[in-house]
């Protein structure tokens, strides 16, 4: 049925593929070192994201004696211990409480999650997804729209990025079989997306809990109808049977981390998509060269089988066959041979108006949006959002809007969205080994990108965002150790993206021939190392983080090493002690007040501690200088951490990882998400490594494990974190 408006963690990292042969710093030159609050009073922080830091002196920023005094910040808890408990660890003082969990009912009328896999696949439109993952919270006024500074009332949106079939959804986990299961897949397509629930605190205490029944409650799936906006909407790119006009589809998923607006609604962001997506046998034949470029690119080669399958329920009913981007008819408004072009983008939630149809923003590029980042707002200056590319060896992006904001569009929901997000130019980075970088235009018409391009001939503006991945390849963007969540600093503009890990077979020895997608380190990607537990490449991973100088020019440094406290000096570079290791950042926050929240996903520390969360005063890019990392390269680094700067706030459950955060205007409440504890069982029953959340109250229990949202507040009802 076509869609247009005049009618009714399985991860797939390896498939995604960058074999461009952009150089990387050690390959360049020897390194030469010398070296959020929206309508805030912070002119001079975002004037200097956009402009550089002259701009500050120009308009009363940088302390300036139109800005307010920053306050002084100082970490106010004793640092959690590194464990393996089944349960969520938090300092002394303070208090957890689950505020919603995979199947729990989202309004009156459906029983309350069994435990056993037997809800109705229907019911999970109106059930709680799985795999929570980004989120944020929006202040609710008593008339329905947004108010930014309210803390007792608000709507919550989270993502659900995957279903961990056989714990939750299914009864004894996925049917065996060549051809998946109807009413499994259609669970498991209910099941992904997003959660829009109101919450409030209680009248007594600081109690929250999610408003039952509320009008504004919602799942948004993927099988919910979705527009596009901007230069593809329109394109033959992503016309299918369901869309031949190309301006609607069905469907986000794989949602990872997510991003908000300063008009109040909520950016989710599609990331391993190719979970889902399959191509056939043979189809390379049926499509011209340019074509099997593109797909190849974005990790799709013809033959591949997608991990959930749900295309092999029927070839004909366009639930499932959709799910195969395969040439099956005559031309594309046919089939769904562009269902992979339909995936991939920043998708904006007007969380106001539960009936509004989500619109995937195009202007911001396709590719594993691991999320979308906006710098503070200010009056008469464009909207900026930063994104990262969440695969090994992929880039980190900027998008810039034509439009400069005004206040007056608060609450203009998502015709505010068109304004500042469907018209704006794209970016992409390149770090240089002296510690200054670029921003590049992926623009049809610059840079080289048209259709003389000898790596991919770019038709349109709607090519180069659908293809956006070939575009940063064609201008030698810097290819990156999986650029995954980002955090601008509320007070000073400074951004910081973690870059989760690398791996051997990416990231090779300084003294090694690259080959394929291969790359040595370099100067914002130094490391190369084994742990000694059977990891190489850069297996604990770092945090990045820039500071714009002009339009398109930044500087950056590398503000954390992940490492353990023990490892060797030129690893562990960062001096963390026991109170502060880590590995793997991959969840990041800057909350309003100015602290830095660093939650990570990991593979090479868990033989020791669960995964965790930490809590940050960071200093400026600049305040450390230059470094030689393990292996012989050069870099630029931070101020070391110290238990004052940098302390471990949480720690999760048996085989979890921990994601997601928002916190309320007056730092009292704060959410954030447990996803997939357990994942790694053998089965269900005797095989499950954790039974949590219901551990969490009741060590004994043997329930199956759930993704949930966690509330966390202070006994005594004081501001989180902060003596």
């Amino acid at each position: 049925m076509s869609l247009e408006p005049n009618t009714p963690n399985t991860y797939d990292d390896d498939a995604i593929v960058n074999p461009s042969a952009n150089v990387h710093f050690g390959e360049v030159v020897a390194a030469r070192l010398s070296r959020r609050q929206v309508l805030r009073s912070g002119f001079g922080a975002t004037a200097a994201a956009l402009f550089g830091s002259s701009a500050l002196s120009a308009c009363g920023g940088g302390g300036g004696s139109d800005e307010p005094a920053a306050r002084t910040l100082r970490l106010g808890f004793t640092a959690v211990d590194k464990n393996q408990n089944d349960l969520v660890t938090v300092p002394a003082g303070y208090q957890v409480a689950i505020l919603h969990a995979l199947g729990d009912p989202q309004h009156f009328g459906d029983a309350s999650w069994a435990g056993d896999g037997s809800e109705s696949a229907d019911s999970y439109n109106r059930r709680i997804g799985d795999g929570h993952d980004g989120m944020h919270f929006f202040g609710l006024s008593e008339t329905g729209s947004y108010q930014a500074e309210r803390s007792d009332r608000g709507l919550l949106c989270v993502n659900h990025e995957y279903v961990v079939a056989p714990y939750g959804l299914h009864p004894s986990g996925m049917t065996a079989g060549a051809v998946r299961v109807a009413s499994e897949v259609d669970k498991e397509i209910a099941a992904h997306g997003v959660s829009v629930v109101e919450v409030r605190r209680g009248s007594s205490g600081n109690a929250v809990s999610m408003v039952r029944g509320s009008r504004f409650n919602r799942r948004i799936t993927s099988a919910t109808l979705m527009a596009f906006g901007g230069p593809v909407r329109g394109s033959d790119l992503v016309k299918t049977a369901d869309s031949p006009a190309g301006t609607h589809t069905r469907g986000t998923n794989n949602n990872c981390a997510n991003g908000y607006t300063p008009w109040g609604t909520y950016l989710t962001c599609e990331e391993n998509y190719l979970n889902v997506i399959s191509r056939a046998a043979g189809d390379n034949a049926l499509r011209s060269a340019k074509e099997v470029s593109g797909l190849n690119r974005y990790g799709l080669p013809q033959n591949r089988v997608s991990p959930y399958r749900w295309d092999t329920v029927s070839s004909s009913d366009a639930r499932y066959a959709r799910f195969s981007s395969s040439v099956t008819a005559a031309s594309a408004d046919l089939d769904y041979r562009n269902t992979i072009n339909t995936f991939g983008w920043v998708v904006e939630i007007d969380p106001f108006q539960p009936d509004s149809v989500p619109v995937k923003r195009s202007a911001l590029g396709r590719f594993n949006h691991e999320g979308a980042w906006p710098a503070p707002a200010v009056v008469g200056q464009p909207i900026v959002i930063y994104s990262g590319d969440d695969a090994r060896n992929e880039y980190i992006y900027k998008y810039v809007s034509n439009a400069t904001w005004r206040a007056s569009d608060v609450n203009g929901g998502l015709a505010a969205g068109a304004r500042y997000l469907d018209d704006g130019k794209l970016y992409v980075a390149k770090f240089n080994a002296d510690g200054s970088g670029q921003w590049v235009e992926l623009s049809f018409g610059v840079n080289g990108l048209d259709a003389s391009n000898a790596l991919y001939p770019f038709a349109d503006q709607a090519d180069v965002l659908v293809h956006c991945r070939l575009a940063a390849d064609s201008v030698g963007a810097t290819k990156m150790d999986r650029p995954e969540w980002g955090a601008v600093h509320p007070n000073n503009g400074e951004v910081y993206m973690t870059l989760t890990n690398n791996n051997a077979s990416n990231r090779v020895a300084p003294t090694a021939t690259p080959t394929g997608r291969q790359a040595r380190p370099d100067a914002a990607n130094p490391r190369f190392y084994n742990d000694g537990e059977g990891n190489t490449g850069n297996p604990n991973g770092h945090i990045i983080r820039w500071k714009e100088t002009g339009a398109t020019s930044f500087s950056w440094d590398i503000y954390l090493f992940g490492a353990e406290n023990d490892a060797a000096a030129d690893v562990n570079l960062s001096g963390l002690t026991a109170a502060n290791d880590f590995s793997s950042p991959d969840g990041l926050c800057f909350d309003p007040r100015g602290l830095l929240w660093i939650q990570t996903d990991d593979g090479a520390y868990t033989d020791v501690t669960n995964c965790m969360m930490l809590a940050a005063l960071p200093g400026r890019v600049g305040d450390g200088g230059p470094a030689t990392a393990v292996g012989g390269t050069a870099t630029i680094k931070g101020a070391n951490a110290t238990t004052d700067t940098l302390r471990r706030f949480l720690v999760g459950p048996k085989d979890c990882e921990i994601t997601g955060f928002a916190i309320t205007p007056d730092g009292k409440t704060m959410f954030v998400n447990v996803q997939h504890p357990g994942e790694g069982s053998a089965n269900l029953g005797a095989g499950l490594i954790s039974h949590w959340p219901a551990s969490q109250t009741d060590a004994a229990s043997t329930a199956r494990p759930r993704s949930a949202t966690v509330v966390i507040t202070r006994s005594d009802g004081g501001e989180i974190g902060l003596a």
